[in-house]
């Protein structure tokens, strides 16, 4: 049983608005065990939604449509439905009924134009919006196969969804299954090296194994198709663990994990406290520290020193190593993360100077050229550099440099 997803809507193709339906659909699909292959996304247009209902209806036996539905002449996905499957549309009193009604709440007239939402193909069911005007269809026009419509309004939508389509699939005897997913993620290494290592992992049926790149980041999303969430993860967690002990420290967390929250949480277990003083990110650093619940427990605070008067009246660094190797080196780095942690009293500290650009380079110091220093509870003071490229641009090297100084602090906690 394969289901597939059409959005209807010129404005998606246009990019005037995100597609956030597909990615809802597409996950509810996996909590019913749903195998799901294909989107497509079309323009209001009768002859080009006529043709990926022709290639849908050939290769799934769900077809979830949303978008076009509303009363105006561009919204064209029941007409386009009905019209391929060759069958009248008729108009629902009830429908009427209950758009008149919602006007009449709401203080205003239904227009005329209205009307067209109470067309649906003959035979097929009504799927009820409890807040909006336009409500969808569930239609079996040919055997094995199943129609869905809904608003593109995301709220709406996501209402009839589980009010109604969910019943109606369970009924049908689908969604017995379920296909749950762990997110494995990973710093430091990169997609094609960690491929390579877990490359016989890439085989398996139940649980598949599949690799994903994002900034900075690599993931490896292992899933497995069960009866239920406690079957699936005894399938999961034998090939998670093989995947653990392969990676090493590049494996940081799974799912929601990122790299501030499993560095807040091995400091919250430890009983030890961070501060950090930044100077190329901007805030960057500690904005994403404090997007973890919790984390004033253990990050006491920091400063965002720009200016070199700041580096040596707030941290400490003496002028003449300013002189000498300037902002951007790793001995001013090392002196920002001792008096950070100095002056907020901390087990450890984070330091992080750079060329984020546009402006500042020099032949030596290309922008993307980046030190990270870290002081441990010990008082001692390791640094790092980092070359982000230049062609990255300025808030990718910003966001880049937080994620690896982060990373880096989880290795040394590792280590220590």
């Amino acid at each position: 049983m394969t289901a597939e997803i059409i959005c209807i809507g010129t404005e998606l193709l246009l990019g005037d608005i995100l597609n956030s339906n597909a990615q809802f659909l597409a996950q509810e699909l996996a909590k019913l065990g749903i195998s799901h292959y294909y989107q497509s996304v079309v323009g209001d247009n009768l002859s080009r939604i006529h043709e990926v209902i022709k290639i849908a209806s050939k290769r799934s036996q769900i077809i979830i449509f949303t978008g076009g539905l509303g009363p105006t002449p561009d919204d064209l996905t029941t007409e386009a439905i009905a019209t391929f499957f060759e069958t009248p549309l008729e108009e629902k009193q009830e429908i009427i009924e209950d758009i008149t009604k919602k006007f009449a709440e709401r203080g205003r007239q239904m227009t005329v134009n209205n009307c067209k939402q109470a067309l649906i193909p003959q035979s097929a069911d009504i799927l009820p919006n409890l807040t909006g005007t336009a409500p969808g269809i569930i239609w079996q026009p040919i055997p094995n196969l199943t129609i869905f419509t809904f608003p593109g309004v995301p709220s709406e939508m996501k209402q009839m969804w589980r009010d109604t389509a969910i019943p109606f699939l369970k009924s049908q005897g689908w969604g017995e299954e379920i296909i749950y997913s762990r997110m494995m993620r990973f710093r430091g290494i990169g997609e094609s090296a960690l491929a390579e290592k877990v490359n016989h992992l890439f085989s398996l049926t139940n649980p598949t194994v599949a690799p994903y790149a994002s900034m900075g980041e690599v993931k490896l999303r292992v899933s497995a198709k069960a009866k239920n969430s406690d079957t699936a993860e005894k399938l999961i967690l034998p090939v998670a663990k093989e995947i653990e002990d392969i990676a090493g420290e590049d494996y940081f967390g799974y799912d929601h994990d990122t790299i501030a929250s499993v560095v807040g949480k091995i400091l919250l277990e430890r009983g030890e406290t961070l501060s950090v003083a930044e100077s190329c990110t901007g805030g960057g650093l500690g904005s994403m520290l404090t997007e973890v619940s919790g984390s004033s427990s253990y990050f006491m605070g920091g400063i965002i020193a720009y200016s070199n008067h700041i580096k040596i009246q707030q941290l400490g660094v003496l002028e003449e190593f300013l002189t000498e190797y300037g902002a951007v080196s790793a001995i001013v780095a090392r002196q920002m993360a001792k008096g950070i942690q100095a002056k907020f009293n901390t087990n450890w500290s984070i330091s992080v100077t750079g060329i984020a650009g546009p402006r500042g380079a020099t032949e030596n110091k290309p922008v993307g050229l980046v030190y990270v220093a870290i002081a441990n509870p010990d008082k001692e003071v390791e640094s790092y550099e980092f070359r982000l490229g230049e062609k990255r641009g300025r808030e990718v090297i910003r966001y880049l440099t937080s994620c690896y100084a982060l990373d880096k602090l989880r290795r040394e906690l590792l280590a220590n």
